[in-house]
């Protein structure tokens, strides 16, 4: 059973991750002159590494399984679509440091409301003055990092 700590490990390499996806696949809109063609090569390759996955470590059927799924469910791969082009394109405009610091703002402010209100089967985690500082430490964190030319 994985721990607390290995989960909190395993997020924060995938948090790191981020600002180098969205590094790596603005330099490759830019050299092939397309985000949009960037990010079907990001989205080729993710969906090769994740049906391996699937093989590899569970069971094929539940792809048939999905279809059955509330429609709305499937709205974050439309999230994660936009996510991408959108990093993609701006990220050689605006910096990725500007980029993902925006980004990581947007996640501070919708990650409090999910959990405040246990959305989309979320535990609830309530929205305590106590969190609401943090998080709003973490923003100022975020805005000072833009403030340093």
């Amino acid at each position: 059973m994985p721990t607390t700590t290995l989960y909190a490990m395993i997020m924060l390499a995938a948090g790191i991750g981020v600002p180098i996806l969205a590094a790596l696949n603005a330099a490759l809109g830019v050299r092939i002159g397309s985000p949009a063609g960037a990010a079907v090569f990001l989205f080729t390759i993710a969906f090769i590494c994740a049906l391996v996955v699937l093989v590899l470590f569970d069971k094929p059927s539940t792809l048939f399984t999905a279809i059955s799924a509330p429609k709305h469910l499937f709205l974050a791969g439309v999230l994660v679509a936009f996510y991408v082009l959108s990093i993609t394109y701006i990220a050689p405009h605006f910096g990725v440091g500007n980029a993902v610091f925006a980004v990581l703002l947007g996640q501070l402010i919708s990650a409090a409301a999910i959990d405040h209100f246990g959305l989309f089967g979320s535990p609830v985690t309530p929205l305590t003055l106590t969190r609401a500082a943090g998080i709003g430490l973490m923003a100022a964190g975020v805005f000072v990092t833009q403030q340093v030319k």
